[in-house]
């Protein structure tokens, strides 16, 4: 069984027991955590879908760890201009494990 949430402006599709890297939360680490925007829950003929959500449904995890994602480096340049600019950027995240789905 699996299910489809959303948070930070993202969608995931997750299953029980799986880790997931998602945009940085502010939690502890062990800290459980509730998401309530349930856009699929089930698998198969079962599975309901939201209209944008599942009314009543849940998808609780715990916090793992916190980091920091690779270096994405940004290069612009002009040509015949004298114009170049380097830039880096690491984005935040939060590592979770899905324990469980509430109101499958």
């Amino acid at each position: 069984m699996y299910a489809v949430i959303q948070t930070g402006g993202k969608q995931y599709r997750v299953k029980s027991g799986e880790q997931l890297r998602i945009e940085s939360l502010e939690a502890e680490i062990g800290a459980t955590l509730t998401f309530d925007k349930v856009l699929m829950l089930g698998e198969g003929e079962a599975a309901k879908v939201g209209a944008p959500y599942v009314a009543g449904a849940a998808v609780t995890a715990t916090v793992v760890s916190h980091g920091r994602g690779d270096k994405v480096r940004i290069f612009k340049m002009r040509r015949r201009k004298h114009y170049i600019k380097n830039q880096g950027h690491r984005q935040n995240y939060t590592e979770v494990r899905i324990d469980g789905f509430v109101g499958a």
